[in-house]
């Protein structure tokens, strides 16, 4: 994996994209705010479990196990809402030549439990000209998706169109927490030089 740093934002992406040599098994332990939540994936194909064990609940529960689609590409720790308590974002990229993102998230509840992240799908209109190729971050108060813009005639290594940024606020449910889109830009190809 290398790291692509943006002004103010690291963002993750994989070498190769597309490829179709395997990851390295994941496994990570992140802690913020009293608790620590331990992440484990073998990494080992298109289709994975992801594991974690959170450490320092009022009321410890069974690990969360998951299906992903993709593998873990990076995991990160933040406090979006600002309420003091941490949520912990897993992010994925599936295989095969689109290379879509994904976020597994869960929030904690006041530190007695935690809570599912949902992520929506993407509006009609930030969905227009979109192809996968996603890559995510925590920046300040916000969770960023990032992801190339491609024209009707580009092909899937080739996307002229530029990018677009979408913008995510942690909001809570009556059930369970949401990201919730607050901005969207598009940032216009650079012109070539003649």
């Amino acid at each position: 994996m290398r790291r692509i740093f943006l002004v103010g934002l690291a963002v993750c992406a994989v070498a190769g994209a597309g490829s179709t040599a395997a990851a390295a098994p994941y496994a990570r332990d992140l802690s913020m705010k009293g608790l620590v939540f331990h992440l484990s994936s073998p990494n080992d194909g298109s289709e994975n479990r992801l594991r974690i064990v959170v450490d320092g609940l009022e009321r410890p529960g069974e690990p969360i196990e998951r299906q992903i689609d993709g593998t873990i590409v990076d995991a990160t720790v933040a406090d979006l809402d600002a309420n003091g308590f941490p949520e912990i974002y897993v992010f994925t990229q599936s295989a095969g030549s689109g290379s879509y993102g994904g976020v597994v998230g869960y929030a904690s509840n006041r530190n007695k439990s935690v809570t599912d992240i949902s992520l929506p799908e993407l509006s009609t209109k930030d969905a227009k000209g979109y192809q996968g190729h996603d890559a995510f971050a925590v920046s300040g108060r916000a969770l960023v998706r990032r992801f190339p813009i491609y024209r009707d005639a580009d092909a899937n290594a080739g996307p002229t169109g530029g990018e677009r940024r979408i913008s995510y606020r942690l909001r809570a449910g009556e059930a369970t927490w949401r990201l919730e889109p607050t901005k969207s830009i598009e940032i216009k190809p650079r012109k070539r030089r003649g």
